[in-house]
């Protein structure tokens, strides 16, 4: 478990990225490493200074606005482990940058995807220099697969317009996984039917 490394875990809503992050954080622990863990003010899932996975376990946490102030607040920390990556402003890649530059051990997760299977915030670049990147899949709210890779957006139960915002915080209720087979554009689909859209036939001719 020694530093100078990046850990970055990844996969749509309801795939245990944050279980994952818990169980990791917890082996640092065991290892007597002193961890700092940190989550972005953003993320209102949870009620208190901590971060929770979806199956009940959870860890102390200092709530962050900005990315910068992560270098302050971990000084002392051998391992940081950082929540919902895709949340932070863009100054976040040089900050992971430079913990591993101080040495230490970074672990993180985050959606890479939006709810428009779209890149989300700085993921991208988190993805490049990560040492290691591991992507979950969740089980499909749809159709049952267990290749489920994007995250879909639900208003009042029905799949939301690519035009609703980027960053609307919910749980169960407002987002589900679905595989790619599932996974549906409402605004996308409805121009399609408005359209009469249909495959391109070739003439034999």
């Amino acid at each position: 478990m020694s530093g100078y490394s990046f850990e970055l875990i990844t996969g749509p809503m309801s795939c245990g990225k944050t279980e994952e992050l818990l169980r990791r954080i917890r082996r640092c622990i065991i290892a007597k490493k002193k961890v700092k863990v940190i989550s972005p003010d953003v993320d209102t899932r949870a009620k208190g200074d901590y971060i929770e996975s979806r199956n009940g376990l959870w860890l102390d946490a200092v709530k962050v606005k900005y990315s910068v102030q992560i270098l302050s607040i971990v000084k002392d920390a051998e391992v940081v482990a950082i929540d919902e990556l895709q949340f932070f402003d863009s100054n976040i890649v040089k900050v992971i940058t430079e913990l591993m530059n101080q040495g230490k051990k970074v672990i993180g997760t985050g959606l890479e995807l939006d709810f428009k299977a779209e890149p989300f915030g700085s993921m991208p670049e988190l993805m490049c220099i990560a040492t290691k990147v591991d992507k979950l899949h969740a089980v499909c709210m749809k159709c049952g697969c267990e290749h489920a890779t994007r995250t879909q957006r639900l208003i009042d139960g029905k799949p939301a317009d690519k035009n609703s915002p980027l960053i609307m915080i919910g749980g169960d209720e407002t987002y589900e996984a679905r595989c790619i087979k599932c996974y549906e554009l409402p605004d996308v689909e409805a121009k399609k039917k408005k359209m009469g859209f249909r495959l391109l036939q070739f003439s034999k001719d």
